[in-house]
């Protein structure tokens, strides 16, 4: 018997306290890790650690729920690669979605400082407005999509907790911004001073070089897996 699908309302609820979960991770792993020490290299790979641990949990448990997109570039992709065939998120989910992400995740920051006694939505001053760090996001979200839509097309979702977990670790790493790779969670992290924060006026840019990078990620799952059924797209997962 085909399940019921789940009423929008409980996949919005995941949406919302699934990224205020991820958000709250990555912000309060960070302020952890600079109390803990002052060598950068390990702050870094202790938020880098929280972080992937953290989301694999997270796409685990919500994804059933709500698809664990935690991301409004997953969304909007997800929405875009399914008009066709039908297959995607409705405008009126889309709609319902980002909202909700972006609302969990400035709540996740506001957490995170509450819970180390910090200011509660104290902005951050940390400035990421450069050229390499707006690159270091388009290759982060591009290939966070590339992971997203190609495990469905390669009969792989399953893997997606370990993989994407696994993708934003190393993206941590190789990538000049530290893979943000996702527009609610760069809204939320401006809302901490702190190690994982990110001014307000480096927000703008970000977001956009994500957006760029979402849909590179789109054309490259295109071209590397052809253009197949989007029907199981995606039941996966965000990034920080």
């Amino acid at each position: 018997m085909r399940e019921a699908p789940v009423p929008l309302g409980r996949r919005v609820a995941a949406e919302a306290v699934g990224t205020a979960a991820l958000v709250a991770v990555v912000v309060g792993s960070g302020i952890q890790a600079t109390e803990l020490s002052d060598d950068v290299g390990i702050q870094l790979l202790a938020n880098c650690l929280a972080t992937v641990f953290g989301l694999g949990v997270l796409i685990v448990l919500f994804g059933p729920v709500s698809g664990a997109h935690f991301n409004p570039a997953v969304t909007l992709a997800a929405w875009a690669a399914g008009r066709r065939s039908g297959a995607g998120p409705s405008a009126r989910e889309v709609g319902a979605y980002v909202p909700a992400q972006i609302v969990g995740a400035i709540t996740g920051a506001v957490l995170a400082n509450a819970m180390f006694g910090a200011r509660l939505a104290a902005l951050s001053s940390h400035d990421r407005s450069s050229p390499h760090l707006w690159l270091g996001e388009v290759v982060a979200t591009a290939g966070l999509l590339l992971v997203v839509f190609g495990l469905p097309r390669v009969g792989r979702a399953n893997l997606a907790p370990v993989a994407v977990a696994g993708f934003i670790g190393a993206a941590y790493w190789f990538t000049s911004s530290t893979s943000f790779a996702n527009p609610a969670v760069t809204i939320g992290r401006a809302f901490t001073d702190s190690f994982a924060g990110i001014a307000p006026a480096s927000v703008p840019a970000f977001v956009i070089a994500q957006l760029v990078g979402a849909a590179v990620g789109l054309g490259l799952a295109a071209l590397v897996f052809g253009e197949r059924s989007t029907a199981a797209l995606p039941a996966v997962p965000a990034t920080r």
